[in-house]
């Protein structure tokens, strides 16, 4: 570990405040003769309270990051630190929120949300009016007796978020959570969870292809290669909050998305679709 993160993470537990810190992590799939490099040598520190965006093109190794910093998947090479002590198994005291929201058909809303509590042993009881109250928070106080065929898809991804959240852990890990859901949908989610993370600070590591989603949600964006993945970049983002729709009017905001955007036409991850387009289709 490099002194200066050992510094950092020092002073996190010193404070008593939450941080992360991913030292030197790199993993390296292998099955049988065939090797595959997910992430190289990836160094960051996560403040606590800090919302970061890690954007890349598909197969960098965005999920297989999040994995690591849970404690799901253990690195090959390097270490992850949370409030300066080493994660070597899965890490509880977080919330994760996917792609699909996975609510169980049998169970109302509400008790979708406590399943969490339940699987960690505690009495649901005790969260019930919690759960309530963090439904209602994202629109869904007249459904917490409703079933989850009965909400549309952004309900749903309402509701599992609340679940990640009913029992108040520190940081929240969200893997592409709005990539299943239709444009309007998406950027209301997003409005409605950046108002979340100001009212709670919790410390967020949001995984998303979208450049605009990362910008505006974000206080930084760490912007990842093609495989293996590694930090290409970390972009401060100096947007005042609440962003809300406006800030996409911003001429700051497509100041930072052409930066990014930059970054991924100098690797090939995306191509100015005229120029490599123009003379190969036949006019009729």
């Amino acid at each position: 570990m490099t002194a200066a993160l050992r510094k950092e993470a020092d002073a996190a537990v010193a404070s008593g405040t939450s941080a992360i810190h991913v030292d030197g992590v790199a993993q390296v799939f292998r099955r049988g003769d065939a090797e595959t490099r997910a992430i190289e040598r990836i160094d960051l520190s996560i403040a606590a309270g800090e919302f970061i965006s890690v954007v890349g093109p598909s197969g960098c190794g965005k999920s297989t990051l999040m994995r690591i910093i849970s404690g799901l998947l253990m690195p090959s090479q390097g270490q992850v630190l949370i409030n300066g002590r080493p994660v070597k198994g899965p890490y509880t005291d977080l919330g994760i929120v996917f792609q699909q929201p996975v609510l169980l058909d049998w169970r109302s809303i509400l008790d979708n949300v406590l399943l969490q509590v339940e699987l960690r042993s505690q009495n649901p009881a005790e969260y019930a009016e919690r759960g309530k109250a963090l439904l209602e928070a994202v629109g869904l106080g007249d459904f917490h007796d409703r079933y989850p065929y009965e909400l549309s898809g952004g309900m749903q991804q309402r509701a599992a978020i609340c679940r990640a959240l009913i029992h108040d852990p520190p940081i929240l890990l969200m893997d592409e959570p709005f990539g299943a859901l239709d444009a309007l949908t998406r950027e209301q989610m997003r409005v409605d969870l950046e108002e979340l993370w100001l009212s709670t600070r919790k410390t967020v590591i949001f995984i998303t292809h979208s450049i605009d989603e990362a910008v505006l949600l974000s206080d930084r964006v760490v912007v990842m290669s093609p495989r293996p993945g590694k930090v290409e970049r970390v972009i401060d983002i100096d947007l005042a909050r609440p962003r809300g729709l406006e800030a996409r009017r911003s001429p700051r905001f497509t100041q930072i998305v052409e930066e990014i955007t930059g970054i991924f036409l100098s690797r090939g991850v995306l191509r100015r679709g005229r120029s490599a387009l123009a003379g190969t289709i036949p006019r009729r």
